[in-house]
């Protein structure tokens, strides 16, 4: 048992010290204000203030856990040996900065309360982040931050125990478009190739009356080779099925056509089903709600995972909609174009609601790499080192290295690779 002495227990601070001791070091601790209390524990014990008690382990700290709301802090980047690291804390704290600060700082999205401007789709852009100024986006700087941390507690704390996890991998398909052709009834077929003869697409044109004869060759129909290959490596594997109707930003096959309730129940049996939330459901709440209660009807369990489309987040509306609706978990957190850790961290973590300074019952599972992300480069290869550089970093700190792909890219050639073929080299690669 750790023991972790302060002059203010604070929300703040029991969510950021569980996350870091209890989730990603497996360290068991306990907190006092009683500093008889602290000086009579022999066991492993830390103090986190502004002035040490005595010759004990210490870490003077930055004001950020013990406010409330929200303060734009002027903030400098520096190198804990060759990691990046802000809020420092003075040569007197055994660490040079205030680690749990900090790491709430990224773990909250504390910059995404400040006023940003945002992009067409009114999310937080990478390039407004503290990690991607200071080009620390590829680093999970969190989880680097704790294991550091832990080999200086362990040379204080001999006896010290800890129960490290090991790396996990999972494979994300995102499903906002099941068919690109196929089961979308006479109008909207009708539609498309007509906008496709007017275009002069004529590549289009054939694929589409190609598969009006064989709907199986529809491009976008990948998932039997999905599932094989997922069940040939042992991938585990999330399916985020849009179940939603047609709209500007949602044009998906109708949840009503057999053919597609029917896939997503032949899915079901070898993979988790979750909800791909429509554009349309972003601010609707009872849409959210209509939609989970919709899909899950079809594969007849829970559906407690989410996905917002295009990777949009409001803080914190998004996430109190999605535990309005029920949800546990979400898979949101990430940039859509730029690979690397948003919230800093490969580790799962639930959300710290800012305005109402308490810790939301939804666990957050921040992403690495998405497809869309890797469609500049021109060449497996490139692709692949991009993604490498991410698991190595993954790797190191024993976290989950979660990617998605989107079904549609799949089935498609993009800067002359073949979508299907890397992704089969990407799991290969990275799965153990």
């Amino acid at each position: 048992m750790l023991l972790i002495y302060s002059h203010k227990i604070t929300p703040r601070l029991t969510y950021i010290t569980r996350q870091i001791f209890t989730r990603i070091l497996g360290i068991e601790i306990s907190f006092t204000i009683k500093v008889e209390d602290f000086i009579k524990h022999t066991g492993p014990k830390i103090t986190y203030t502004k002035q040490a008690l005595q010759n004990e382990f210490f870490i003077r700290s930055n004001d950020l856990l013990f406010e409330q709301g929200i303060n734009d802090f002027h903030i400098t980047v520096k190198k804990w040996d060759d990691t990046p690291c802000f809020f420092s804390a003075g040569e007197r704290s055994n660490v040079p900065f205030d680690i749990f600060s900090a790491s709430f700082y990224l773990l909250s999205r504390y910059e995404e309360y400040l006023p940003h401007l945002k992009d067409v789709h009114g999310r937080f852009q990478p390039k407004d982040s503290i990690a991607y100024r200071n080009e620390f986006l590829k680093l999970p700087v969190v989880d680097i931050w704790a294991n550091k941390l832990l080999e200086l507690l362990k040379e204080k704390f001999p006896d010290l125990e800890y129960n490290l996890g090991s790396y996990d991998f999972t494979s994300l398909i995102d499903v906002t478009s099941s068919h690109c052709y196929a089961h979308r009834g006479l109008v909207r077929s009708a539609a498309g190739l007509l906008y496709d003869l007017g275009s002069l697409k004529f590549k289009r044109v054939i694929e589409r009356i190609k598969v009006w004869f064989d709907p199986k060759k529809d491009p976008y129909d990948n998932f039997g080779h999905l599932v094989d290959l997922h069940k040939e490596l042992n991938i585990k594997s999330v399916f985020f099925f849009q179940f939603a109707t047609y709209s500007t930003f949602d044009k998906n096959v109708s949840p009503n056509h057999n053919k597609f309730r029917f896939l997503i129940k032949s899915i079901a049996d070898y993979s988790t089903i979750a909800l791909a939330a429509s554009y349309s459901s972003f601010e609707d709440v009872e849409l959210l709600k209509k939609e989970r209660k919709n899909l899950k009807g079809v594969i007849n369990r829970s559906v407690d995972a989410s996905r917002m489309r295009y990777n949009r987040l409001h803080l914190p509306q998004t996430y109190r909609n999605l535990i309005e609706a029920e949800f546990a978990d979400d898979y949101t957190m990430g940039y859509t174009h730029e690979p690397g850790f948003r919230a800093g961290t490969c580790s799962s973590f639930y959300f710290y609601d800012i305005s109402l300074e308490i810790q939301q019952p939804i666990r957050i599972h921040p992403f690495a790499v998405h497809d869309y992300a890797l469609k500049n480069f021109r060449r497996h290869e490139e692709m692949l080192r991009c993604a490498s550089e991410l698991y190595e970093q993954v790797k190191q700190v024993n976290g989950h290295f979660i990617s998605i792909f989107s079904n549609e890219l799949l089935g498609d050639s993009v800067n002359k690779v073949v979508w299907k073929e890397f992704y089969s080299q990407f799991l290969r690669k990275f799965h153990v």
